[in-house]
């Protein structure tokens, strides 16, 4: 039976829509079935009950503020003690949803600047497709005029772990204010990509350099697996980034748990 404290802290959502891209990486859309207001780059808390204690993590949002559902994609860490469990939900099962998003890894239009570089890993990739979904309506909308520039590496392994990269090519194809690179780091295993190919931290100064961005034009936004953090943190300081226009969104290390902290 659930408590009335809980009840106070929690929706109940229920799962609309569910796409396996992969065995170990899905995506679900659930109906929150009450107002959450949240920002792009923002993550919602979620959680499911067990017969002894309710386990919980952080996750960011994939869908934009102005979608009806909320979007989430997972990758499943088998020892994980959340994913398993998110794992075997159906569309129409129900889950625990803190009432309350959290989160700054926000787009930083107050900078002045107006070039985003923004790199992510598999998952990682999510607050970025809220940026582009929210931003990509605005446009169409005449609500942006298009002076923010955004710049995004996607990094997996194989193609079949971006999820959005077909959403994400079609945004970049039509927006001239989006630049997208998918690339992956075993084209052994995906002899039918045509892509780039390397880690996605190993592409981050080509790409850096071919769009011209550097430490004194652009934001970085990193997010995703800690250990491309840091080695994209390095790269990024060293032509010029400083703390101020770094953010990072740190995904904890598959041992533990794919979430946000």
């Amino acid at each position: 039976m659930v408590s009335a404290t809980t009840d106070d802290k929690f929706y109940h959502p229920k799962i609309t829509k569910r796409i396996d891209f992969a065995e170990d990486l899905w995506m679900i859309r659930v109906q929150p079935g009450a107002e959450f207001k949240f920002a792009p780059g923002q993550y919602a808390t979620l959680g499911v009950e067990g017969p002894v204690k309710r386990s919980e993590r952080a996750y960011s949002i994939v869908s934009s503020p102005y979608e009806d559902e909320i979007e989430f994609f997972f990758e499943l860490v088998p020892q994980g003690e959340l994913t398993p469990k998110l794992y075997k939900l159906q569309p129409g099962d129900e889950l625990l949803m803190r009432k309350v998003p959290k989160g700054r890894f926000t787009l930083d239009v107050k900078s002045g600047r107006t070039n985003h570089l923004l790199v992510s890993t598999v998952t990682g990739v999510a607050p970025f497709v809220s940026y582009v979904r929210t931003l990509y309506k605005d446009w169409k909308e005449g609500k942006f005029a298009g002076d923010q520039n955004l710049f995004l590496l996607n990094g997996a392994s194989k193609s079949w772990e971006f999820g959005y990269s077909q959403e994400l090519q079609k945004f970049a194809a039509e927006a001239p204010w989006l630049k997208y690179i998918p690339t992956i780091s075993r084209p052994w295993d995906d002899e039918k990509w045509l892509g780039e190919t390397g880690r996605v931290d190993d592409v981050l100064r080509k790409y850096s350099d071919l769009w011209g961005l550097t430490g004194d034009n652009s934001v970085g936004y990193l997010c995703g697996h800690p250990d491309m953090i840091e080695h994209g943190k390095g790269i990024l300081k060293r032509i010029g980034f400083t703390k101020e226009f770094l953010h990072e969104e740190v995904y904890w290390i598959p041992a533990k748990e794919a979430a946000a902290p």
